[in-house]
């Protein structure tokens, strides 16, 4: 049974930039989770400390998915963990800086629950990671103008 998985993203983004998107809640709500999923922003708690929650409110056509977290590691702008004290899935995200304006992200999660390894469910975690790099490409574009 492997219930660890690794999703790896280079993204055309300052880590920095990076950062602010997967921490801030005006941020978060512009791609958080997975395609036809919305996140409104009053659904999101980010309490940015070890031992801080971390909550967010999914929506879509076919229902709902709050997700509940209990950040275990904050190093701005380089790791950010949590824990998901229901289901004991815990996410560690790390940003490192490639040098030349682009970011690696590389998403490390342990005890993932068996509904969310199907490949469904891991197809739909990636497009989570598209919509990220599409609001980080808008944000870059309006820095340009």
């Amino acid at each position: 049974m492997n219930d660890e998985f690794v999703y790896r993203r280079v993204l055309r983004a300052p880590r920095e930039l990076v950062w602010r998107c997967l921490t801030e809640p005006a941020e978060l709500a512009r791609f958080w989770g997975p395609h036809g999923m919305d996140t409104p922003i009053d659904g999101i708690i980010v309490e940015l400390r070890p031992g801080g929650r971390f909550e967010t409110l999914m929506l879509g056509t076919n229902g709902s998915h709050r997700m509940v977290a209990t950040f275990t590691e904050v190093v701005p702008p380089e790791r950010l963990a949590w824990i998901e004290p229901a289901s004991g899935m815990h996410t560690t995200s790390t940003l490192a800086d490639l040098g030349d304006g682009t970011t690696s992200v590389v998403i490390h999660q342990r005890h993932v629950p068996e509904a969310m390894r199907l490949p469904e469910a891991r197809a739909g975690f990636r497009t989570s990671l598209d919509k990220l790099e599409k609001h980080l490409a808008h944000l870059m574009q309006g820095d340009r103008q």
